[in-house]
């Protein structure tokens, strides 16, 4: 038996996705929760690991429960146990050997900037947490600097100090630099990112939108494999992982993250 889980959560609540002994995680939430649904211990492997302060509207886990239970049972049953900041979203059976992780052949992500309203604008309290609010972004110069990112490349120059994977290479699918209102969404896919890797492209491509780097800089940046170059890493709290694609499986679409939901004409996301 092996369960599937489409999970939602706000990740200002905690200190990452990953169990911590001493601090709050979606992990340590979710295992907590889903424990008392099965009646018995559960781990749950994730298709992403989100730093402290990410949020996701489609991650995906899964894990082999101890006890046979409804689907429906997983989802009302664990959303009852947990905290409000965590939802479980759908509910899929799916074969033994299934992973979450290894499984995933894509994942996509979105960095949600929020331009101010005025010159001298402290700031607005309803988006603290929820987006990166900025001045004036050029998102179109932004777009066109994110095509030096596609393909297979080494991806040194926007890796985090600490990445462990062996390799620097990844593979960016797709990427989009658009504006829906008030707000500017990078939207990436890749099959796999780095440590810190859509934070410091969404870095990058700041500078790029605030006029402070030409477009063609990007590419001369990845180029050189310098991190030092880059610039800083974007705040946590602009970014979401969105949607994680398992070929040949049909699960829930995920939503958009929050403060896209209710714009119209999103069709392009």
């Amino acid at each position: 038996m092996n369960v599937a889980l489409g999970i939602e959560y706000d990740g200002g609540a905690f200190n990452g996705f990953q169990l911590q002994k001493s601090a709050p995680s979606v992990q340590g939430a979710l295992e907590t929760a889903l424990a008392r649904v099965a009646d018995g211990p559960v781990r749950i492997v994730p298709a992403g690991r989100t730093d402290t302060g990410v949020h996701a509207t489609g991650q995906v886990v899964s894990f082999e429960p101890p006890k046979a239970r409804p689907e429906k049972a997983w989802v009302r049953g664990a959303n009852a146990l947990l905290p409000p900041s965590v939802r479980v979203t759908w509910a899929r059976s799916v074969e033994p050997g299934f992973n979450a992780r290894f499984d995933a052949v894509a994942r996509r992500y979105m960095y949600v900037f929020a331009e101010r309203r005025y010159e001298h604008d402290a700031g607005s309290a309803l988006l603290r947490g929820q987006a990166l609010e900025i001045g004036r972004l050029d998102d179109g110069a932004m777009h066109r600097a994110a095509q030096a990112l596609l393909g297979e490349q080494d991806f040194s120059a926007v890796r985090g100090a600490g990445c462990q994977s062996q390799s620097p290479f990844r593979c960016v699918h797709r990427i989009a630099v658009q504006r829906a209102g008030p707000f500017v969404v990078l939207d990436i896919t890749a099959n796999a990112f780095l440590l810190h890797m859509v934070r410091n492209v969404a870095g990058v491509l700041r500078q790029v939108g605030e006029g402070s780097r030409p477009p063609a800089w990007v590419g001369a940046l990845l180029a050189g494999r310098d991190r030092t170059v880059a610039g800083p890493t974007a705040a946590p709290h602009g970014l979401y992982l969105v949607h994680v694609h398992y070929p040949g499986r049909s699960f829930p679409e995920p939503a958009l993250p929050p403060l896209l939901r209710v714009l119209g004409g999103l069709d392009r996301f």
